[in-house]
């Protein structure tokens, strides 16, 4: 009985695509929710095309997007609007340098699950993460 508790407790890896145009820190962000929130990376896109393309190609497959806002072509808004039929259990996150007040209502009304700001919210996307890693069936 102890070992299926244990399998119970043990975080769930979250299937995560990313959508960022800037190397180093869609570099840095996946070692980092890697390394300290149980996060695997499926991999990632630089434009608003590319992110729907893998996004239309994959349903199922994921558990986790994170995307910024501003992108090499496009908006991380039609980002957020081609996961408006996303599965129930999949999560859609906001991560970018413009996260104003205006900005985070905008994302919410286009079905965002969250919105952090790059420059000081990187620990409560961990946090994010984590918590969403443990919660059965999330």
């Amino acid at each position: 009985m102890a070992r299926a508790e244990e399998r119970a407790a043990q975080p769930v890896e979250l299937k995560t695509y990313i959508v960022e145009d800037n190397a180093t820190i869609r570099e840095n962000l996946i070692g980092t929710l890697e390394e300290l929130a149980s996060v695997h990376s499926l991999g990632w896109a630089e434009t608003e095309g590319e992110a729907r393309h893998w996004l239309a190609r994959h349903g199922g497959a994921w558990d986790l997007t994170i995307v910024d806002l501003f992108l090499k072509q496009g908006s991380g808004l039609g980002v957020l609007e081609a996961c408006h039929q996303r599965a129930r259990g999949q999560r859609v996150v906001v991560l970018s340098n413009y996260a104003t007040a205006d900005m985070r209502e905008r994302c919410a009304q286009l079905g965002a699950d969250a919105v952090f700001d790059k420059s000081n919210e990187i620990d409560a996307l961990v946090d994010y993460c984590l918590a969403l890693s443990e919660a059965p069936g999330s």
